[in-house]
């Protein structure tokens, strides 16, 4: 009896031996990963601690807004077109500053304008201008893809200063430079090409009735249309609106130019107009710009070389680019879009031809004549429509230029529109104007 309850007693001390080895090995398996998630919950409690005011300062704070939730920001009102027109008028005191950046008053705020001038370009051509003799001087420069205003810049001598933009005023005589439109509409509503010709008598600048006969006569001159476009040949472009485009016809293209309508714009612009006659004699006289009721401003001047030069589509010219508040928030941003269509871009390229002979062999040859020897101007492509005529008081003479050049390799071109009106004394001539632009631009000396 005594032998088993020594047994028994050996036995229970070698299952507790073996109940604490085995308490043991779960410890030490255990014991790395109490660790482990020990030093968790003390990192834990570090940041709770450390970020625990951070949390609890933006409790309150709104979370992200779904779809359907309220909007509480208010998002800086945008401005339209006239609202900006105003708030230059009103900010400026009707005295817009042809700068690339300034600031304006507005209801108590400050408003950056950024505009689309280049100003070493502006500043060139103000200097260019400002020390002509001319009695008046307006210069537009422009991109023919974008409607980009790059400068304008207009002069007029002591006695006839004024706050408004002479660019922007239609007061001048359109003169030749709407044989644009008429031979737009030749080309492409009567079937003209450049090499169209039409007989005439006479001198190539006069316009008399006996030069519109339809009988020819010894001293008949055949002249095709690049020839007569580039030579700016009165005859033959009366003949052409009498017996080819009529009335109805050059209404309606005159039209398509923006004749006879306002041009949106930044700032307001003076309406360029035209009244076709239904007589003969007063066709001719408006197909070949032999008037001086047809009148037009710079800026349409710049906008029809441009939509040559830009395939027949005529970009919105545009000339502030953006504007911001205080806060840097973008209350106005220009977008360049299409204005009109008045041609096809078939049409466009046949304009092109005509342009281009005007700085070739036409009127614009001697002026032009540095460009063209300039080797990397062969890779440019240049043309130009010259314009002549007295004022409508016979007082002053007005001259035109407007030119486009476009590089072939893509880069941004030029559409340039000059007018000078002469007095007294001769100062510096349209076509000069727009050579030295040219040449400015595209770092060319001379």
């Amino acid at each position: 009896m005594v032998e088993i309850d020594k047994n028994l007693n050996v036995w229970r001390e070698y299952q507790r031996r073996i109940q604490r080895n085995g308490q043991r090995s779960v410890a030490r398996k255990i014991l790395p990963w109490v660790g482990l998630w020990a030093g968790i919950c003390l990192l834990a409690l570090i940041i709770v601690v450390l970020t625990g005011p951070w949390i609890f300062a933006h409790l309150n704070e709104p979370g992200p807004s779904r779809p359907g939730d309220v909007e509480n920001i208010e998002e800086p009102q945008q401005l339209s077109k006239t609202e900006v027109t105003d708030l230059l008028l009103e900010g400026t005191k009707r005295v817009f500053p042809l700068e690339q950046k300034y600031y304006i008053q507005n209801n108590g705020s400050l408003l950056q304008v950024e505009t689309s001038i280049d100003p070493d370009l502006q500043e060139y051509v103000k200097r260019l201008i400002d020390r002509s003799p001319t009695y008046r001087t307006a210069v537009v420069v422009m991109r023919p893809d974008t409607g980009q205003i790059l400068a304008l810049a207009n002069h007029a001598d002591l006695g006839r200063q004024s706050h408004e933009n002479l660019c922007l005023k239609a007061e001048f005589p359109a003169a030749s430079l709407f044989k644009i439109v008429a031979a737009a509409a030749a080309i492409e509503a009567r079937g003209f090409t450049p090499e169209t010709t039409v007989s005439f008598r006479g001198q190539k600048y006069t316009l008399y009735k006996s030069q519109l006969r339809q009988s020819k006569g010894r001293y008949s001159k055949k002249m095709t249309l690049r020839e007569a476009f580039g030579d700016s040949v009165n005859p033959f472009f009366g003949k052409m609106g009498i017996y080819h485009l009529g009335q109805d016809l050059m209404t309606e293209y005159a039209d398509r130019f923006l004749f006879n309508q306002l041009i949106p714009f930044d700032l307001p612009v003076s309406m360029s107009s035209i009244e076709v006659p239904d007589d003969d004699f007063g066709l001719a006289e408006i197909a070949s710009g032999f008037n001086k009721r047809t009148v037009m401003s710079p800026l349409h001047a710049a906008l029809m070389t441009a939509t040559v030069a830009n395939g027949g589509v005529m970009m919105a010219p545009w000339l502030v680019k953006s504007i911001k508040d205080e806060s840097g928030n973008v209350l106005y941003n220009a977008s360049p879009s299409a204005l009109a269509s008045p041609i096809t871009e078939a049409t466009a390229r046949e304009l092109k031809v005509l342009m281009e002979e005007t700085v070739i062999a036409g009127t614009c040859r001697k002026t032009f004549r540095i460009l063209q020897r300039r080797h990397r101007m062969k890779d440019v492509e240049l043309g130009a429509k010259t314009g002549t005529i007295r004022d409508q008081l016979g007082e002053h003479k007005c001259e035109w230029l407007t030119a486009f050049a476009l590089p072939v390799n893509g880069e941004p071109g030029l559409a340039v529109a000059a007018l000078t009106v002469h007095g007294e004394r001769l100062g510096v001539r349209a076509k000069d104007i727009a050579k030295k632009i040219i040449q400015h631009q595209f770092s060319y000396e001379g």
